[in-house]
């Protein structure tokens, strides 16, 4: 069974290799494309069932020892995150393949290698492999994010460029530091020697453990280092800005990965807990100030993403299962809801024509009744209103705080501001709009760019009804990912190398005992 780990990094690169040869012809490469998205799709469905019973998959590449060779390792939190970004990658890929594709010669190669660099990012074990994994993930993001051309884009593609670039060379100095100390930087490897670090290694301990915090706060957009993410997901197109509101989850999965994993009982822990939960709260407060300032929909979303990963961070940052298991169910109905506002903004402008998605009046679009369904549900679920997921997931984080009157305060007030957003924006889309007929796209081609954004609002419906499992799920998850013993466990163990250690999952912040 643990063969079947690569094949999520594996599927991609091959169908990229393939599609670059099938060059000029674009209904082929759309064929294989489709088709190697889904298969991808049901290996992740069965990684996820698998990982549900709770054994953690090791893949030693080449058969090394773990503190020298390449692992790949599903848990989990690794099997949810590989899944959900096989689930929006498929609904990203259906919008493109109805024309946005046809703008570049090299889309479909750039969005295999795009889901070949997350993927492996989500199943490394090894913290320069997570580097390596983020510049595939990151050199494939440049290319798509100036796909269909443009000066916005080229303007908004220049800032993330020069930003992730200083952000690889500082985590390129961290992982130096942390292997002088540690002689490894495979991660259960590193958990172990840093937990028994003497006092003097400590200073450099804390200089590599921010040095990362830092990295991935900037890659999943978090104050102070959250400019760059309007700019790009507003310029970026429906299909790319959909797929790439996956890549800020990237950054908070690291933080949780390696805070927990490899800093969890060393002396590096309470510097970074005293960070990561202001810098996410700052952040929820800019995300919805900026969303309330919108004057376009797709503006709209993508300060709606910033929230999501803002808040998806809080809860991070809580370190306790109960605070992380809310996150997690959060993580999944947020990320199927914002990418779906995006492709709904694109399909929303080319029904009103040349009024685009400017939150203005309008004369009535075609097929108004069909995406107001689909807006009205994706706002519920983006503002965590009741009966959907993202209200489950949003009480479960305030649940997991505790009694803190300040988180509570911010989550709520910044949420109000968000269904204020959402609630005008409504109004002004599909109730304030003139008599007349509208110069946008005839009702049959809506309704066929209303069919990705179906598929993930029937994601989210299905997330709500299978709550009761979900929970059990993400709760399981949060679990191991605060005590990591079973994944140090299958690492350590699976390469003949001893070792005993317990973690206290009541004190995550530095408690081994």
């Amino acid at each position: 069974m643990s063969h079947w780990i690569v094949v999520p990094f594996l599927l991609p690169a091959l169908t990229a290799c393939v599609l670059l040869a099938l060059r000029g012809n674009l209904p082929v490469q759309r064929v294989v494309s489709v088709v190697s998205t889904f298969v991808l799709l049901a290996v992740s469905a069965g990684l996820v069932a698998h990982a549900s019973g709770g054994d953690v998959l090791v893949y030693a590449f080449g058969d090394w020892p773990a503190r020298i060779g390449i692992a790949f390792v599903l848990d989990r939190l690794a099997a949810l995150m590989i899944g959900l970004a096989a689930v929006v990658a498929c609904a990203s890929l259906l919008y493109a393949i109805q024309g946005w594709d046809s703008r570049g010669p090299h889309f479909h190669a750039l969005f295999q290698f795009q889901l070949m660099g997350l993927n492996g990012a989500f199943l490394t074990g090894d913290l320069f492999n997570l580097f390596v994994c983020f510049e595939l993930m990151l050199i494939a993001s440049y290319a798509l994010l100036q796909h269909g051309g443009g000066a916005q884009r080229l303007k908004a593609g220049l800032h993330y460029v020069v930003l992730n670039l200083l952000g690889s060379a500082l985590f390129l100095v961290a992982a130096a530091i942390l292997y002088r100390v540690g002689g490894t930087l495979n991660m259960a490897d590193l958990a172990i020697v840093l937990a028994g670090a003497p006092p003097e290694h400590a200073p450099w301990i804390r200089a590599g453990a921010l040095l990362l915090l830092a990295v991935f706060l900037l890659k999943a957009a978090a104050a102070p280092l959250y400019l760059w993410l309007p700019g790009t997901y507003g310029a970026a197109s429906a299909p790319v800005a959909c797929l790439f509101t996956v890549l800020t989850k990237v950054g908070v999965y690291a933080v949780a990965r390696v805070a927990l994993l490899v800093f969890g009982s060393s002396a590096a822990m309470e510097p970074i807990a005293t960070v990561v939960l202001p810098a996410a709260l700052v952040s929820l407060v800019c995300a919805a100030l900026g969303a309330f300032a919108a004057v376009t929909l797709t503006q709209l979303a993508s300060w709606l993403a910033l929230g999501s990963s803002a808040m998806l961070l809080a809860a991070v940052g809580l370190f306790s299962v109960p605070g992380l298991s809310g996150g997690l169910y959060y993580l999944l109905a947020s990320t199927l809801a914002v990418p779906a506002l995006f492709l709904l903004a694109d399909a929303l402008a080319g029904a009103r024509g040349s009024f685009g998605d400017r939150l203005c009046r309008a004369p009535r679009m075609h097929g108004a009744a069909s995406i107001g369904a689909l807006y009205f549900t994706v706002a519920v679920a983006v503002a965590g209103l009741p009966p959907l997921a993202g209200f489950l997931g949003k009480l479960s984080i305030l649940q997991g705080a505790g009694p803190l009157p300040w988180f509570w305060a911010i989550v709520l007030g910044t949420s109000l501001l968000n269904l204020v957003a959402l609630v005008r924006a409504g109004t002004r889309l599909f109730w304030s709009t003139d008599s007349g007929p509208g110069d946008g796209l005839p009702s049959s081609a809506s309704m066929r760019r209303l069919g990705p954004v179906a598929f993930l609002v029937t994601a989210i419906l299905a997330l709500t009804i299978l709550a009761r499992p979900v929970d059990r799920y993400t709760r399981e998850a949060a679990h191991n990912a605060v005590a990591p013993v079973t994944y140090i466990e299958s690492v350590l163990g699976s390469t003949g190398v001893g070792w005993s250690i317990e973690i206290d999952p009541a004190q995550p912040q530095g408690g081994s005992r």
